[in-house]
Order: C-alpha cells, then sequence, then structure tokens
C-alpha cells in the first residue's frame, strides 16, 4: 500500500506542476497546455474520436507484436539448436535493427502497401529486443538438466523442448514487456507515411490545424496504450512465471 500511495503521490505532483508551468509560463505561447486544458479538449472532441484512432493503431500494433515476437522466438530457437544459423542470419537481425524506421518507412509503403507498410513496421520496432532476450533466456539454462537430457539420448531440439523453452520464460517476457510500447511506437510512426485513420494520422492533422491540445491529448492517448499493453505483459508473466524472481521494493 505504501508502494501504491507513493506512486499516486507522484503523478499528483506531477500533475500540478505540469497545470502550474502550463498556465504561468507556457500560457501566452499554448505550447504544452495545461492538463486541465486538455481534458477541456479531450470532452470537446468526444470518445468516439478518440476510440476510433485507437483501434486502428491498436489492431496495427498488435499484429505487428505478434509476427515480430513470433519471428523472434523461431529464429532464436534455431540459433540455438543450429549455431551454424546464428552466423548468418544474426547480422541481418542486428542490420535491420540499425535501420532507421522512418527511413524505411516509405520502402515498406511502396512494396508492401500503406496498411501491411505499419504492421510490417510494428514488427521491426519489437524484432531484435524479443531475439536476443530470448537467446539469453535459451543460453541461460541449467548445465545439469542439459546434460541429463543428453545422457538419454536426447539432441540438441530434446533439450530445447524439455529445458531451454522453459528456462527462458523469465528473460523472454521481459523482452515482450519492452516490445509492447514498442509496437504502439511502430505502428505510430507507420501512419506518419499515410492512412485514413489511427493516432498518428490523428496527431498529424492536429498539428497542421495547429490544435496543440488535441496534439497533447492524443499523445497522452498513445502513452495509456503503451503503459496498459506494458501492464498487460507483465501480468500475463506473473501468472505464467510465479517461479520466476521478482524484485521487491
Amino acid at each position: 500500500m505504501r508502494r501504491y500511495l507513493g506512486g499516486a503521490a507522484g503523478i499528483v505532483g506531477l500533475l500540478v506542476t505540469w497545470q502550474v508551468l502550463g498556465v504561468a509560463v507556457f500560457g501566452d505561447t499554448g505550447a504544452v497546455p495545461p492538463p486541465t486544458a486538455i481534458v477541456s479538449q479531450m470532452r470537446d472532441d468526444g470518445w468516439d474520436f478518440y476510440a476510433t484512432n485507437l483501434s486502428t493503431t491498436a489492431t496495427e500494433a498488435a499484429w505487428g507484436w505478434l509476427w515480430g515476437n513470433a519471428l523472434a522466438v523461431a529464429f532464436a530457437g534455431l540459433f540455438v539448436v543450429l549455431p551454424f544459423a546464428e552466423k548468418a542470419l544474426m547480422r541481418l537481425a542486428i542490420a535491420s535493427y540499425c535501420l532507421p524506421v522512418i527511413a524505411i518507412g516509405p520502402i515498406l509503403h511502396v512494396v508492401f502497401g500503406a496498411d501491411t507498410a505499419r504492421v510490417v513496421l510494428a514488427a521491426l520496432s519489437v524484432y531484435f529486443t524479443t531475439l536476443v532476450a530470448m537467446l539469453l533466456g535459451l543460453r541461460s539454462a541449467d548445465r545439469t538438466s542439459l546434460d541429463v537430457v543428453h545422457a538419454y539420448g536426447g539432441g540438441g531440439w530434446g533439450k530445447l523442448r524439455k529445458v531451454r523453452l522453459w528456462a527462458c520464460l523469465p528473460s523472454l517476457f521481459a523482452g515482450l514487456r519492452i516490445a509492447a510500447p514498442a509496437a504502439v511506437l511502430g505502428a505510430i510512426i507507420g501512419e506518419y507515411l499515410g492512412g485514413e485513420k489511427g493516432l498518428g494520422i490523428a496527431m498529424i492533422a492536429a498539428q497542421t490545424s495547429l490544435v496543440v491540445p488535441r496534439t497533447w491529448a492524443i499523445a497522452l492517448v498513445a502513452t495509456a496504450a503503451a503503459a496498459l499493453a506494458y501492464a498487460a505483459t507483465a501480468l500475463v508473466e506473473r501468472l505464467l512465471t510465479p517461479w520466476a524472481p521478482r524484485v521487491v521494493r
């Protein structure tokens, strides 16, 4: 309870400071509107405006998260069982991670089309993080358990199925937690390339119309969606890996 009260006090303090700065410091320019102005703008826009755009972005992010993480898990397992494959394919994974998402976005838009390109960008945003976390978890499996499987005639695939997959779950979920907000960001960046609906599209329209409170409101909705995705992943992790060590403060 003390931890939750401390977090609530921090949020209240942040909102109060934001309100004071928005009125006293940025009141003339309006570049940083106070929270009350943002809430007022959200009330004027109506829930349907944000729900419709959020639904589109969330769908794109969810598909990107699913495909990106599925490929990462598959390739991580392949790299552990077939080490020679890692030497060739890991370099491609690093190269895809180093490419600026905003730079390859137009190319993906031309190759795949607008809708698919946004999903691909979301997938690229999560792929490498999950791949590294999965590899770390697979390679941290208990050596004694691996030796037991080997003694009973188990090969690389048997060790992967019976020992490594279970051992890697805490590390995998750590990567998935990071991947959840990254997928939302990737989908929003993809929407900057064009489209009809989505938080990115709505933000561009608000910026073009110089409606600053709406721009901040959309940013807060996107932040809330990313935080909710992170929290949902953490909840699933807690349910599926109750044996994993937790840091308690």
